[in-house]
């Protein structure tokens, strides 16, 4: 009876155990299909897009120099001035001479006032006025505008060409050159305002000058009226040999009164110039001292102290 009972005990323990133990299944792999590659005809296109594009190359920086901009400078207005408030008026007219050291800077290869006045004038941006009347005297007065192939001819002057083969005669303009304009003639009114109490000039014309072989003078080849230049002036970056980051335009450079220059009129009742009174150019330049100072004077002697 206990043997028995021992193997029933023994029978009931191993199918407890055998009951413990996972049974593991059995994995089928199914074989992967691989298609054959073939190979692709032209891979440029693809190794066209794989590689990224090239960027534009922006140019360096060039440094500091002129980095400011002018062009979005707007123009400094005059004050407005009633003829009825003009108590005082002086007519006077001036040279500037570019080999002046002082005044140089008009002609300098990189900005020349002549470049922007022709410019303009070819473009028809300004309107040149004759330098003389109908009976040849001297016109300043803005009375006879000229075309723009006028002004360009009688700047830059004509000279004839022969053909030899067909026996005519043409008439071309010069080529510009730029050191025929090595003085400028300005035209201002010094005026005393009553209402604000400022004795101040006002710049009326300019005029480029041109030495004359024939006379031995020089004399101006066109009238720009001041007024019409500035809006175009103000715009043109004057080269300031003290500051490379100036901003200084020809508009300032007449405004703030830069230049150098001497009296060679003043109004007068004969219309007479300087050298048609003074044979001597030294003193010439003494009464045109005299005059300046005289103009000045007169402010001083308005106060009271």
């Amino acid at each position: 009876m206990k043997r028995i009972l021992s193997i029933a005990v023994l029978v009931l323990s191993s199918g407890f155990v055998f009951a413990q133990t996972p049974i593991k299944k059995k994995t089928t792999t199914t074989p992967v299909k691989t298609q054959p590659v073939s190979a692709a005809p032209n891979t440029e296109p693809v190794a066209a897009k794989l590689t990224p594009k090239k960027k534009l190359k922006v140019p360096p920086k060039d440094g500091f120099y002129a980095r400011k901009d002018i062009d979005s400078t707007e123009m400094v207005p005059f004050a407005d001035v009633r003829e009825e408030d003009v108590f005082f008026a002086k007519r006077i007219w001036r040279e500037i001479d570019l080999r002046d050291t002082v005044n140089s800077v008009l002609k300098s290869p990189k900005s020349r006032l002549i470049d922007v006045m022709i410019a303009s004038i070819k473009s028809e941006e300004l309107t040149a006025y004759a330098p003389i009347d109908s009976v040849l005297n001297e016109d300043d007065a803005f009375h006879t505008p000229l075309s723009a192939d006028s002004a360009a001819r009688g700047a830059l002057g004509t000279s004839e060409v022969s053909n030899n083969k067909t026996g005519t005669v043409t008439t071309v303009v010069n080529d510009f050159n730029p050191e025929s304009f090595l003085k400028f003639r300005i035209k201002e009114d010094w005026i005393f305002d009553t209402k604000r109490s400022i004795f101040e000039p006002r710049i009326v014309g300019i005029a480029p000058l041109k030495y004359n072989e024939v006379s031995k003078n020089w004399q101006p080849v066109f009238w720009i009226s001041y007024d019409e230049l500035r809006p175009i002036i103000a715009h043109k970056r004057l080269i300031n040999v003290n500051n490379d980051a100036s901003t200084l335009s020809f508009d300032d450079f007449f405004i703030r009164r830069l230049f150098s220059s001497y009296i060679v009129k003043e109004s007068n009742p004969g219309d007479n110039k300087l050298r048609d009174i003074i044979s001597d150019p030294r003193e010439r330049l003494m009464e045109s001292e005299r005059i300046k100072k005289s103009v000045l004077d007169y402010e001083q002697g308005l106060w009271e102290y």
